[in-house]
């Protein structure tokens, strides 16, 4: 009997299924619980995904409160539950995995169930007594999980990016503080892996910097085709079941709401299966991920060693690195970015596979095209802020070892080409590599120069510069 009074008995079109009695949510999710433990990644590890939810359930009961489709009582209710779960309540009463069939049917039911069981609280109900307050009929008026989930994705996703991008503005920060931290420490330049000419570590860590500033503005551009929304289209983008009115009020109300400035498609049937904005976003950040696995190559190599390798800069040692090597310490926090960025490259992949599967007036891959964009923004954002934290603030250099090897550079003789040509630094050079001579001796021995002019040409700081002629 004690057992019987923590269920409570709901249906649904299959028939009938036990739900705990102090759940939120209903059958349809019940259901869903049962069905996918795929990847147990849950809604609730989203909590932008379900406010998100609860915005768009609001909007729609107040634009359908005002078309008369919806009792202003009922939509009262239902907009004040919709705002605790924009503030934080309930978020544990959406347990489905992010990996489902149905296009979405799971969550958008989800989201009903929990606003319409919680609307049936706030009007003096219990839960389940839909005759009051119906998750079809009141909390999903007008709508449709193919108009629903998909605004849903997108306003989750605007929410997401401004936690990346806030979290790649600092990583850019810290990069340009090494920039001018570094601004006097001359170290040698490599293309090819080979000696190339001087530079100095301060221009490297700037020009990573720079080069992680462009992906803001190209982030940017992308996530602005995700304010483009198909509410009021319902199941393929014609409205029925929508009543006048409602399509242009939701989405005022939605924008009003938010702050965002969203749109309404202007081709409702071409908007519903369109994934298009997803691809675009997904790519800008796999561009973002390659810059940034790139710029991690870097640090891991310019710390190789310490004895045996590059040994040019140091990282924060976070990490015992080997369990059978005494004093080895490994990059691992470079490492575990790089990870993170071919994780976003292969959501990408998959992304791409998923809009491409979309056949006739849905795709009904948005689930996996959902779960992989979340995943790689909110990877990425928290390797961004691993990466500045626990690595990029506790860079040194090593100074005088990096103008050591300068000076010992074969590549230096690059300078000398406006003077003595480039045949003759040629030969300069390959004798410097058989015989282990400095440059300066042998330019000397042949009489091309002299020694005052060899200091002022190789003298590293001399060759950061644009090139001035030196008589």
């Amino acid at each position: 009997m004690e057992k019987e009074k923590k269920i409570r008995i709901e249906s649904d079109l299959l028939g009938e299924l036990k739900v705990p009695a102090n759940a939120y949510y209903g059958v349809q999710t019940q259901r869903a619980l049962y069905n996918y433990c795929i990847s147990k990644t849950k809604m609730k590890n989203y909590p932008d995904f379900i406010i998100s939810f609860a915005y768009i359930k609001k909007a729609a009961a107040m634009a359908n409160a005002e078309v008369g489709a919806l009792d202003s009582n009922i939509a009262d209710a239902i907009e004040k539950a919709a705002d605790e779960i924009i503030h934080g309540a309930l978020w544990d009463n959406f347990p489905i995995d992010m990996m489902q069939g149905g296009a979405g049917t799971s969550v958008n039911m989800n989201a009903n169930e929990v606003i319409a069981n919680r609307a049936l609280e706030i009007m003096g109900h219990q839960k389940g007594e839909y005759q009051y307050c119906m998750p079809n009929d009141h909390v999903n008026c007008g709508q449709s999980t193919n108009d629903t989930y998909p605004t849903a994705i997108r306003y989750a996703v605007i929410r997401m990016n401004k936690k990346l991008i806030a979290s790649l503005e600092k990583l850019i920060d810290e990069l340009h503080e090494k920039g001018n931290q570094f601004k006097d420490d001359v170290k040698m330049g490599r293309t090819q892996l080979q000696d190339a000419v001087p530079m100095t570590s301060g221009q490297e860590f700037h020009a990573f910097a720079n080069n992680l500033t462009e992906e803001i503005s190209n982030i940017d551009r992308n996530e602005k085709l995700l304010h483009e929304i198909n509410m009021g289209g319902t199941a393929i983008g014609t409205g029925l079941n929508a009543a006048p009115g409602y399509t242009d009020l939701i989405t005022a109300h939605l924008s009003e709401l938010t702050g965002e400035h969203f749109e309404k498609a202007s081709d409702m049937i071409e908007a519903t299966p369109d994934t298009g904005a997803y691809v675009s976003y997904s790519a800008a950040l796999k561009r973002l991920a390659i810059k940034l696995s790139k710029i991690c190559n870097d640090l891991r190599l310019m710390a190789s060693g310490p004895r045996c390798g590059m040994h040019e800069i140091n990282l924060p040692a976070m990490a015992p690195g080997s369990s059978i090597m005494p004093g080895k310490v490994n990059p691992v926090i470079p490492e575990v970015t790089n990870q993170v960025c071919f994780k976003v490259i292969g959501n990408d992949t998959t992304i791409s596979f998923a809009a491409e599967a979309g056949q006739l007036q849905l795709n009904v891959m948005e689930p996996v095209i959902t779960e992989c964009l979340f995943e790689s923004i909110t990877w990425l954002t928290n390797a961004l802020d691993t990466l500045r934290e626990k690595c990029v603030a506790g860079i040194t250099v090593n100074t005088e070892h990096n103008l050591a090897m300068v000076r010992n550079s074969i590549g230096i003789v690059t300078a000398l080409n406006p003077y003595i040509g480039y045949k003759n630094s040629t030969k300069i050079a390959k004798e410097a590599l058989e015989t282990g001579k400095s440059l300066e001796d042998i330019a000397l021995e042949k009489k091309l120069l002299s020694k005052k002019q060899l200091d002022e040409i190789l003298d590293p700081k001399a060759m950061l510069e644009v090139h001035k002629k030196i008589k």
